[in-house]
């Protein structure tokens, strides 16, 4: 099969980035041939004033991208085309090109750009569900949710607002993938059309094989920022009666303020690792006794989950969106109240002080990981996901933008 997988990087590298490319080699191993459309967030840096601003202009219709795709499809001749993020540069005019030669479009839901300008339904530091299901995202505007900017923002919400007037969104992909039934029933609210949106999580590329011991120490791994829950962590941590050594992996904005923390609490038994790569973190969730997910936002499918239960890692997390749906509560982990400190220190001394339960939830993480989240899995998953693409692309007639705007004259 010929696929053209498209992409626009982000400036940091996140877990999405990771996942497409973790989904693109999986793909290549079974002998699949890859094309790849990639646009990246640092073109951004290097254009002048006038240009950023036309940028705005371009994330609601990116004309050279709408004219690099029906150039590679006319030349690569791709059976379906998998977007992964299509912001800024891109740009929902990707699809317009592949509708003009009816290729089958995916498009993976990494994460919640669809309903919310910011794309994590937060807000100030809680869950905001002001925007789902609006026709305009004014809410997300007036608060200036994207980047902290009213005007950033009314270019994401004028986006949004345009493709759904226009039926982008119902009518030129063919198959949503969402990452967990939870994100699925949110795009459903928020208007996208349930008969396909499918679900298909996240997984582990490379099997690291189930942990030994029981392990020495509770550890967080993931950005360091303030949806990831850090600040209710360092207080839990502040509020044990034992002394649990906590291993910290991540940079982020909050880096230096939670080094801070730790100092002027004196809490001597966490250590900030910094960031690491994956062949460093396994080894580290080998050693680890639990993984600990504190976050304050509708994580979508944070595969650090994935890779937890690979290993046979027993997760803390916050009772909280696709996190309370992914862990089993007293099964394959524990939930705490999300942002509550003091029920997330009470899960955690248990945890540590209950070492035949928490094995027990390891062996049930690592189950759960060869029934769900291997790499084989996956694949057939993918298979199914763009079979169905294409059928459902054969079974439709496709019209150019040029013919519906043309249509729209004529009317």
């Amino acid at each position: 099969m010929r696929i053209l997988v498209a992409h626009n990087a982000y400036q940091k590298r996140g877990g999405e980035d990771s996942v497409v490319e973790a989904e693109t080699r999986m793909l290549q191993a079974h002998g699949h041939s890859i094309v790849r459309h990639e646009r990246h967030n640092d073109e951004l840096r290097s254009r002048s004033p006038l240009a950023t601003l036309t940028a705005g202009f371009e994330t609601v219709w990116a004309t050279g991208s709408f004219r690099d795709v029906k150039e590679l499809i006319a030349r690569e001749a791709p059976d379906v085309v998998h977007f992964h993020n299509t912001f800024p540069l891109i740009s929902p005019a990707a699809y317009y090109a592949c509708a003009d030669d009816g290729v089958p479009v995916v498009q993976t839901l990494h994460n919640y750009r669809l309903l919310c300008p910011a794309a994590m339904l937060l807000r100030d530091g809680k869950v905001c569900e002001a925007c789902l299901g609006r026709s305009v995202c004014w809410p997300g505007t007036l608060h200036g949710c994207y980047r902290g900017s009213r005007t950033a923002t009314a270019a994401v919400a004028a986006m949004l607002a345009v493709h759904r007037a226009i039926g982008t969104w119902r009518e030129k992909v063919d198959v949503y993938v969402a990452l967990s039934e939870f994100a699925r029933r949110k795009f459903i609210e928020g208007g996208l059309p349930a008969e396909r949106i499918v679900v298909k999580p996240n997984f582990v590329e490379s099997d690291p094989g189930p942990k030994r011991g029981l392990g020495d120490y509770a550890l967080f791994v993931g950005r360091l920022s303030g949806e990831k829950g850090l600040r209710v962590l360092l207080e839990a941590w502040g509020r044990l009666r034992e002394t649990i050594p906590l291993r910290v992996a991540g940079d982020g904005p909050l880096t230096e303020e939670i080094a801070a923390q730790i100092r002027t609490k004196d809490l001597s038994s966490v250590k900030l690792l910094g960031r690491l790569a994956q062949c460093e973190v396994l080894p580290l969730m080998h050693g680890a006794r639990f993984l600990i997910l504190p976050s304050v936002c509708y994580e979508n499918f944070p595969l650090t989950i994935a890779e937890a239960f690979a290993c046979g890692l027993p997760v803390i997390a916050s009772r909280l969106g696709a996190m309370e749906e992914i862990i089993a509560d007293g099964t394959t982990g524990l939930h705490f109240s999300p942002g509550d400190a003091e029920d997330l220190a009470v899960k955690v001394e248990w945890a540590w002080l209950h070492s035949r339960e928490l094995r027990e939830m390891g062996r049930a993480a690592r189950s759960e990981y060869e029934y769900k989240y291997s790499e084989e899995g996956n694949y057939k998953q993918t298979m199914e996901i763009y079979a169905g693409a294409v059928e459902r692309a054969s079974s439709c007639e496709y019209f150019s933008i040029r013919e519906q705007l043309a249509g729209k004259e004529r009317g």
